[in-house]
């Protein structure tokens, strides 16, 4: 009986020392996370992220530091209604409301737009905030666009959202089949060529094939995906097939995996249309009022919250997708992007930033050396910025 208590007092020893290990690895790594919408979402709709919004949104200030966020690419979105004369200048709003909260916060937040500032950020143990910005519509067309947001601390623009523009064609048009000229057009090797003088990063995730073969051949600096996961797994347009993750590990680039319940499990999304189906006279409502799609998901995953639950995937499914892309092209090439407060469902266990610990405890459960999870939560995007920053 003693012998049977000790064993049981053991094993609660190592139980305990393994849920510190990775709690330590946590907080000596440096935490990435390549994509957060929260700026749409939530700070252009008045919620202030200097707040308790819990339950409201995915990510706070609170919340960045409760789960060792160190660097959070902060996404500058805007959709395909925003055009000549509105989508650059609402990008810069959005830049400039990011602006005045790091100002307000000099003590927890600063603006990262090197690699040496991005260690400063680290070792200051400050909230070091970055802007990518999502969607090349918001250039307008111009190279002197492109050039002052990169002058105001935009990092890497997103080549194409869901819309098509006449330079770039992307993932949802070019799958539909409703692009006339598939891949970039001249001026659009010319904005890839311009990002790699610059030293911002090119940005594959949203592009349609062509777009990503043919910018993959222009670039000269390593790409990024910033928020996209495995094709194979699960065979949506956004994600990305296995010659195209090859091409991102020939290139030097990093794969950053999107969290969304439908880009990672192919049953999540039939269950969901099943559930949107009941809620079809709502969706036709919003419709009409000119709700964009994307809109209406966020706002039924809101209004029935319970039955969007009973439908989140496993946690496991994230670490499938990491897997996969270690397994083929090996642990260099690939991150975090988890898309936080642009989408409207998570694996079950993932629900905001404050859980990005948990992250690191899946990835040392499936095996993961301390060595290569600091690449995967941030060391690959790190090297990557170098790159592009020489």
């Amino acid at each position: 009986m003693k012998k049977l208590v000790s064993i049981i007092s053991l094993l609660g020893c190592f139980g305990i020392a393994g849920a510190q290990h990775y709690k330590t690895i946590h907080e000596n790594a440096v935490v990435i996370d390549t994509h957060n919408d929260v700026l749409s979402s939530a700070t252009m709709e008045g919620l202030n992220i200097e707040k308790n919004l819990l339950g409201r949104t995915h990510s706070d200030l609170a919340r960045f530091k409760k789960g060792g966020i160190d660097i959070q690419v902060f996404s500058v979105f805007c959709d395909e209604k925003f055009g000549k004369d509105t989508a650059y200048k609402f990008a810069n709003i959005e830049i400039d409301s990011l602006y005045a909260i790091v100002n307000r916060n000099p003590d927890k937040m600063m603006m990262v737009t090197t690699p040496v500032e991005l260690q400063e950020a680290v070792r200051h143990k400050k909230l070091g905030c970055m802007i990518g910005v999502e969607g090349g519509h918001m250039i307008e067309e111009s190279l002197e666009n492109l050039e002052n947001l990169y002058k105001r601390g935009t990092r890497y623009l997103t080549l194409t959202w869901n819309n098509s523009l006449s330079w770039a064609s992307s993932a949802k048009d070019e799958a539909a089949g409703e692009v006339i000229q598939k891949g970039l057009s001249d001026f659009g090797r010319t904005v890839v060529k311009k990002m790699n003088e610059l030293g911002m990063m090119v940005d594959l995730s949203h592009v349609g094939e062509q777009t990503f073969w043919d910018a993959i051949q222009t670039t000269t600096k390593p790409v990024i995906l910033s928020h996209s996961s495995v094709y194979t797994l699960c065979p949506v347009p956004r994600n990305v097939k296995d010659d195209q993750i090859k091409a991102v590990a020939k290139n030097g680039g990093v794969i950053q995996v999107n969290f969304y319940s439908g880009f990672l499990d192919a049953n999540y999304l039939k269950r969901r249309r099943e559930v949107f189906a009941k809620r079809k006279a709502e969706q036709d409502s919003l419709k009409k009022l000119d709700m964009a799609d994307y809109a209406i998901s966020q706002w039924i995953a809101k209004k029935y919250p319970k039955e969007l639950e009973e439908i989140r995937p496993p946690f496991s499914v994230i670490f499938d997708h990491i897997d996969y892309i270690v397994k083929l092209v090996g642990v260099d090439h690939v991150g975090i992007g988890a898309d936080m407060d642009g989408i409207e469902s998570m694996p079950k266990g993932i629900n905001g930033v404050q859980d990005f610990p948990k992250i690191t405890q899946g990835l040392l459960q499936r095996g993961y050396s301390e060595a290569d999870i600091n690449k995967i939560l941030g060391g690959n995007f790190i090297r990557v910025f170098e790159a592009n920053s020489r």
